[in-house]
């Protein structure tokens, strides 16, 4: 996966698969940041000579794909090309994925303890016979009317999921298009590995239908957003070091409160993996649609950054639909590590809605690209979970992003502007 969140890849006939699981395959190294040239026209990531890349099968990702069984797929691990002197063989800096496993098995060595997470992708689906119509000041949100309509849609993605190894659990219509379908948690690479097949299953459930889906964090203004909270337990064991099972009522442990503090504490650097594009920021500027508007935590609030959603579970709420899934564990970690670490203090849980309360003590939430870029620039922790290579890749792919839109010009600003005077 690229650091934007694209699957990348090559195709490889079976008769060549032996040859492949042992010699794996190459790419061009700029296929991290999707072969994007920045506005001067120079390649992301090294230029036409940079040495390729070696992706290797990780043989336990092994899957037919459901929907044409002549096929199969693996993920991968992606190393430096055996030919390059001194390097050669090493895990390739900018691998997220990889990245990810080293830090959760880093984690678990420091720590004892394991992070096991579940997703909530939130989508979009528009085309013909999915429109709903709801009165004025409502929502269709739960309405069994309107999921029957995803009925196609639902039944062949939870069917495709489940051949693909997702435990699939539940799922709801939300506002105008918004589907989504949920799976059982587990540790946090294999959640990613999980939301990763998801995408890709939509998508194809979505040629087949002729209708689209869409990621974008935020379609419509005056309807929810698509996000993609991260759901998460910390374990020692089998024991979930959160909850006290020995309390009834909605309560954090010592521990899970100062895994809350780290998250806090670096929520603000952490936006630009969890809010990774322009139009993320959108998601958080129209208020009231149960995105959050500040820096906080509360028992079972909505309307917070952090959730204590249920005794020994964590709802953090920053993340959206189009966010890179290993990219957001690994800061994660890294977050949670450094409030356990300085036994860091999450303050009171906010009582009452975050968009009337007052001031959080963290950090304000950066409300464009741009700010949460210099907050993640500035944050030691937050680039830490990172090599250096790819946070300075990542700053770089995503401050020309921030560039670009910067310089568009937008049918909003047509309407605001172009007969505004005399």
């Amino acid at each position: 996966m690229s650091l934007s969140g694209r699957v990348v890849g090559k195709v490889v006939p079976a008769r060549h698969l032996a040859r492949n699981l042992e010699r794996g395959v190459n790419l061009h190294r700029t296929a991290m940041c999707d072969l994007q040239t920045d506005r001067s026209g120079a390649l992301l990531g090294g230029g036409a000579e940079a040495a390729e890349f070696t992706a290797m099968p990780d043989p336990d990702t092994f899957a037919v794909l459901p929907w044409d069984t002549t096929v199969a797929r693996f993920l991968c691990r992606v190393y430096e090309p055996a030919h390059l002197p001194g390097v050669g063989g090493r895990p390739l800096a900018t691998d997220a994925r990889s990245n990810l496993t080293r830090a959760h098995a880093a984690f678990t060595r420091d720590t004892g303890l394991e992070l096991r997470t579940g997703c909530e992708p939130e989508m979009t689906w528009t085309g013909p016979g999915l429109e709903v119509s709801f009165r004025p000041g409502s929502s269709p949100s739960y309405h069994a009317d309107a999921l029957e309509r995803m009925r196609p849609v639902y039944q062949r993605v939870i069917r495709y999921g489940q051949a693909l190894g997702l435990d699939m659990i539940e799922g709801d219509y939300e506002d105008p298009g918004q589907l989504e379908l949920n799976w059982g948690f587990d540790r946090a690479d294999r959640t990613a590995d999980r939301l990763v097949a998801y995408r890709q299953i939509c998508r194809q459930v979505a040629r087949e239908l002729g209708v689209t889906a869409s990621f974008m964090p935020k379609p419509t203004v005056g309807a929810m957003g698509n996000g993609c909270h991260h759901n998460l337990s910390l374990w020692r064991g089998e024991e979930n070091v959160l909850a006290d099972p020995s309390v009834r009522e909605l309560h954090l442990t010592e521990t899970g409160r100062h895994a809350v503090g780290g998250i806090l504490s670096h929520a603000a650097g952490a936006m630009a993996v969890m809010g990774s594009t322009v139009n993320s920021y959108k998601r958080y500027w129209d208020a009231g649609q149960f995105a959050p508007a500040q820096i906080n935590w509360g028992m079972d609030n909505k309307t917070c950054t952090v959730r204590l959603s249920a005794n020994g579970r964590l709802e953090f709420k920053l993340p959206d639909a189009m966010v890179n899934p290993y990219l957001s564990h690994a800061v994660l970690l890294a977050a949670i590590k450094d409030g356990l670490d300085h036994a860091t203090d999450p303050g009171d849980p906010q009582r009452g809605s975050s968009y009337e309360g007052p001031p959080s003590p963290f950090q304000p939430l950066p409300l464009t690209l741009g700010e949460a870029l210099d907050a993640f620039a500035a944050d030691k922790v937050v680039r830490g979970a990172m090599p250096e290579e790819m946070a300075d890749l990542y700053l770089e792919l995503k401050h020309d992003e921030w560039a670009r839109f910067c310089g568009a010009v937008t049918d909003w600003e047509r309407e605001m502007y172009t007969e505004a005077i005399p």
